[in-house]
Parts: C-alpha cells; structure tokens; sequence
C-alpha cells in the first residue's frame, strides 16, 4: 500500500539502534528504548500559511533525522511501523 501524508506533515521509519553497549555488553529487546533516529520515507506538499499559500518543506525523502521519543503516531502499514508527524516534530536532520 502506497501512503501519501497530507500538509506538514512527514512518514518517517524507525532505524534501529545498536543493541550492545561498548562493553560488548547485548542489550536485549524488552530493555531497550524505541529510537529517535528515522529515515524519511515521504513528505506531504507543505505548511499552507494563514494567507493560503503553501510553504514547502525543508525535509526531503531520504533524509537522517532526529525526533522526540514521543513525537509521531506510529502506524502499521503492511506489516511495517511507520510513524507520522509533522514537520516541527522533527530536531534536526542528520548529516554525513
């Protein structure tokens, strides 16, 4: 199923965080934290301003980026988690 967000808003998919410490130490699943680290898989076509015009964006499809641990509504589309937010929930883009 193909998905397309709608004004500011973005589809991000979760990257997955290292699971051992730097002691080697594994980090099982249930001990883990959800990351705050995503790619950006689709952007809506903008912010539409009080005077009715559109805003673009300034994420992209494909971009690093950084969230809050409870930004978004995850969603599941076939058999994927994907979270949905806007664009003022995202920190930074991540480069390099």
């Amino acid at each position: 199923m193909k998905i397309r967000p709608l004004n500011d808003r973005v589809i991000v998919k979760r990257l997955e965080e290292e699971r051992t410490t730097p002691g080697g130490i594994v980090i099982p699943d249930t001990a883990a934290e959800k990351p705050m680290r995503g790619e950006v898989l689709a952007v809506g076509p903008g912010k539409v301003l009080d005077n009715g015009q559109v805003r673009a964006l300034d994420i992209k499809t494909g971009d690093k980026v950084l969230f809050g641990k409870y930004a978004g509504t995850e969603v599941k589309i076939d058999g994927q988690e994907i979270l949905v937010m806007r664009e003022e929930d995202i920190i930074a883009v991540l480069e390099g």
